[in-house]
């Protein structure tokens, strides 16, 4: 009995010099990570927090810190790019709105001071002012559908929707601009019903954006198309023209605001304003996807798709 106390009380100092040793260690590799913190924050470095410990406890807390310091730059990167993105939107969007007004004044004021142009000049320069007061209402109605789609304001209601017959109205709705255009047309909708989910009037403003896309841009190829057709993996539409196309470094983003704003004054390629943009946000929310595959004076194709309705 007198062996064991004293062994007793030896154990009993040793582990009470562990657990203060523990204590200790934890307590510096705290205040480590409270320091090491303080500067990464202050500093707005790209550092990680690393330290040697047998602790699981603490492996376990910097394996969390770095996850949050991870999280933490991602959200202040997002933040920044659409910070930058929002200032060259506006500075774009000031650019777009000011060449069409400052045509409209000049037309204007030719209107008030000329007193020499007869009846057949005023009238034309009248309807010049018109097209360009319409380009505005339609750039600044653009930018406010942009931003109700993309502030999730505007409910989208999906239901079943017969993709053939919305696909015949779409180019019915272009068949006299067509003609005017003297465009061939191809048309590929089977007499069938074709049915997806999706929302009336918004598959209708895609059908109109890409259509009047490739009768715009498609002109110089002399013809256009549209199909319809379904596969075992989804209902795509198909519409495609042989004008002057996309490049390839170009294709990447020609659905991103900013890039169809800057292309919008730069005719190199086709695509102009905001219509790409808004055709592919209506797509996303009606669950659907779009791409583009380009040969320049070949033939470029939209392709959207919608998934198959399970039954």
């Amino acid at each position: 009995m007198h062996v064991v106390w004293p062994s007793l009380c030896i154990l009993l100092g040793i582990l009470t010099f562990v657990q203060w040793k523990i204590r200790i260690d934890q307590s510096r590799h705290l205040r480590y990570l409270q320091t090491k913190l303080t500067d990464i924050l202050d500093q707005e470095s790209s550092e990680k927090v690393h330290l040697h410990t047998d602790s699981t406890q603490l492996q376990r807390l910097l394996i969390v810190i770095n996850r949050l310091l991870d999280a933490n730059r991602k959200v202040e990167a997002d933040y920044t790019r659409k910070e930058n993105a929002i200032r060259k939107m506006v500075s774009n969007m000031s650019h777009d709105l000011k060449t069409p007004l400052t045509v409209v004044l000049g037309l204007t004021e030719t209107l008030a001071h000329d007193l020499t142009a007869n009846e057949e000049e005023r009238k034309r320069l009248s309807l010049k002012v018109h097209e360009r007061t319409l380009d505005i209402l339609n750039l600044t109605n653009q930018f406010f559908d942009l931003a109700r789609l993309e502030s999730g304001d505007r409910p989208l209601p999906l239901s079943k929707i017969n993709l053939s017959e919305a696909c015949r109205n779409g180019i019915l709705f272009y068949y006299e601009l067509i003609e005017s255009q003297g465009l061939e047309v191809d048309v590929a909708i089977p007499e069938e019903p074709i049915c997806a989910y999706g929302n009336t009037e918004a598959i209708g403003r895609v059908l109109q954006n890409l259509l009047s896309n490739a009768i715009r841009y498609g002109k110089d190829g002399g013809r256009i198309g549209i199909t319809l057709r379904q596969e075992a993996d989804g209902v795509y539409i198909d519409v495609w023209d042989q004008g002057k196309g996309i490049g390839e470094r170009d294709r990447l983003n020609v659905f991103e605001r900013l890039y169809t704003l800057e292309d919008s004054r730069n005719q190199t390629y086709q695509g102009s304003g905001l219509g790409l943009t808004i055709t592919k946000r209506l797509v996303e929310l009606m669950e659907g996807s779009i791409s583009l595959h380009s040969i320049p004076h070949v033939k470029t194709v939209f392709t959207v798709r919608f998934p198959t309705i399970r039954f």
